[in-house]
Protein backbone atom coordinates (compact mmCIF):
# COMPACT_ATOMS: atom_id res chain seq x y z
CA UNK A 1 0.00 0.00 0.00
CA UNK A 2 1.22 3.72 -0.67
CA UNK A 3 1.99 6.10 1.80
CA UNK A 4 -1.20 7.99 0.61
CA UNK A 5 -3.38 4.94 0.98
CA UNK A 6 -2.01 4.29 4.57
CA UNK A 7 -2.49 8.51 5.30
CA UNK A 8 -6.26 8.06 4.30
CA UNK A 9 -6.95 5.32 6.16
CA UNK A 10 -5.33 7.23 9.40
CA UNK A 11 -7.80 9.92 8.79
CA UNK A 12 -10.52 7.37 8.12
CA UNK A 13 -10.13 5.95 11.19
CA UNK A 14 -9.69 8.95 13.44
CA UNK A 15 -12.63 10.89 12.01
CA UNK A 16 -14.79 7.85 12.66
CA UNK A 17 -15.86 8.74 16.24
CA UNK A 18 -16.58 12.37 15.14
CA UNK A 19 -19.06 10.99 12.69
CA UNK A 20 -20.44 8.62 15.22
CA UNK A 21 -21.24 10.75 17.91
CA UNK A 22 -25.57 11.42 17.51
CA UNK A 23 -27.04 14.44 18.17
CA UNK A 24 -29.12 14.47 21.53
CA UNK A 25 -32.64 14.79 19.94
CA UNK A 26 -34.18 13.62 16.68
CA UNK A 27 -36.11 15.34 14.44
CA UNK A 28 -40.21 14.51 13.92
CA UNK A 29 -42.99 16.06 12.10
CA UNK A 30 -45.71 17.75 13.86
CA UNK A 31 -49.01 19.30 13.11
CA UNK A 32 -46.73 22.71 13.30
CA UNK A 33 -43.85 21.09 10.90
CA UNK A 34 -40.25 19.54 11.60
CA UNK A 35 -38.88 20.11 15.33
CA UNK A 36 -36.55 18.45 17.81
CA UNK A 37 -38.02 15.74 19.35
CA UNK A 38 -36.58 14.33 22.87
CA UNK A 39 -35.89 10.16 22.71
CA UNK A 40 -39.71 9.43 24.11
CA UNK A 41 -40.69 11.69 21.41
CA UNK A 42 -41.62 14.50 23.30
CA UNK A 43 -41.32 18.15 21.76
CA UNK A 44 -38.28 20.29 22.56
CA UNK A 45 -38.74 24.01 23.15
CA UNK A 46 -36.59 27.09 23.80
CA UNK A 47 -37.60 29.97 26.14
CA UNK A 48 -37.04 33.65 24.74
CA UNK A 49 -35.54 34.87 27.89
CA UNK A 50 -32.76 32.64 27.90
CA UNK A 51 -29.43 34.36 26.86
CA UNK A 52 -27.36 31.92 24.23
CA UNK A 53 -25.30 29.30 26.78
CA UNK A 54 -27.52 30.37 29.63
CA UNK A 55 -30.95 29.00 31.40
CA UNK A 56 -32.82 31.61 32.80
CA UNK A 57 -35.53 28.80 33.95
CA UNK A 58 -35.84 28.04 36.92
CA UNK A 59 -38.06 27.37 40.33
CA UNK A 60 -42.04 26.79 38.91
CA UNK A 61 -40.51 27.50 35.52
CA UNK A 62 -38.35 24.05 35.29
CA UNK A 63 -41.33 22.75 36.81
CA UNK A 64 -43.54 23.45 34.14
CA UNK A 65 -40.83 23.19 31.42
CA UNK A 66 -38.39 20.32 32.60
CA UNK A 67 -35.15 20.96 30.88
CA UNK A 68 -33.67 18.43 28.39
CA UNK A 69 -30.98 16.80 30.65
CA UNK A 70 -27.81 15.71 29.37
CA UNK A 71 -25.35 13.82 31.22
CA UNK A 72 -22.39 14.39 32.91
CA UNK A 73 -20.23 12.92 31.08
CA UNK A 74 -21.36 14.33 27.87
CA UNK A 75 -19.95 16.79 25.24
CA UNK A 76 -20.54 19.50 22.53
CA UNK A 77 -20.28 19.02 19.25
CA UNK A 78 -21.39 20.75 16.23
CA UNK A 79 -24.62 23.21 16.88
CA UNK A 80 -25.17 20.80 19.98
CA UNK A 81 -23.44 22.63 23.39
CA UNK A 82 -23.91 21.71 27.28
CA UNK A 83 -25.32 24.17 29.15
CA UNK A 84 -24.60 23.86 33.24
CA UNK A 85 -27.45 24.90 35.48
CA UNK A 86 -27.41 26.87 38.89
CA UNK A 87 -27.41 23.10 40.57
CA UNK A 88 -24.63 21.64 38.16
CA UNK A 89 -26.81 19.77 36.57
CA UNK A 90 -26.50 19.59 32.65
CA UNK A 91 -28.62 20.65 30.00
CA UNK A 92 -28.28 20.22 26.16
CA UNK A 93 -28.36 23.80 23.96
CA UNK A 94 -28.91 23.70 20.42
CA UNK A 95 -27.71 26.63 18.75
CA UNK A 96 -27.02 28.00 22.14
CA UNK A 97 -30.13 28.35 23.34
CA UNK A 98 -31.19 26.22 26.05
CA UNK A 99 -33.93 23.15 25.20
CA UNK A 100 -36.65 22.26 27.29
CA UNK A 101 -40.06 19.74 27.13
CA UNK A 102 -43.54 21.10 28.56
CA UNK A 103 -45.48 19.72 30.90
CA UNK A 104 -48.86 19.98 29.22
CA UNK A 105 -47.63 17.79 26.50
CA UNK A 106 -49.39 14.28 27.04
CA UNK A 107 -48.10 12.61 23.66
CA UNK A 108 -45.19 12.57 20.93
CA UNK A 109 -45.93 15.16 18.84
CA UNK A 110 -48.18 17.02 21.15
CA UNK A 111 -47.08 21.13 20.52
CA UNK A 112 -49.17 22.67 23.36
CA UNK A 113 -46.15 24.77 24.44
CA UNK A 114 -45.48 26.58 20.92
CA UNK A 115 -46.29 30.53 21.48
CA UNK A 116 -47.11 29.95 25.58
CA UNK A 117 -46.35 33.93 26.92
CA UNK A 118 -45.02 34.86 24.16
CA UNK A 119 -42.10 33.39 25.14
CA UNK A 120 -41.83 29.50 24.45
CA UNK A 121 -41.32 28.69 20.80
CA UNK A 122 -40.49 25.01 19.22
CA UNK A 123 -36.82 24.30 18.68
CA UNK A 124 -36.56 23.63 14.89
CA UNK A 125 -33.79 21.99 12.75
Amino acid sequence: MTRVGLTLIGFLLLAVPAFAQMAPAKIADTSKGKVFVDAKGMTLYVFEKDDVGNSTCYGKCEIRWPPFVAAADAKAFGDWSIVTRKDSTKQWAYKGKPLYTWEKDKAPGDVTGDGVNNVWKLAVP
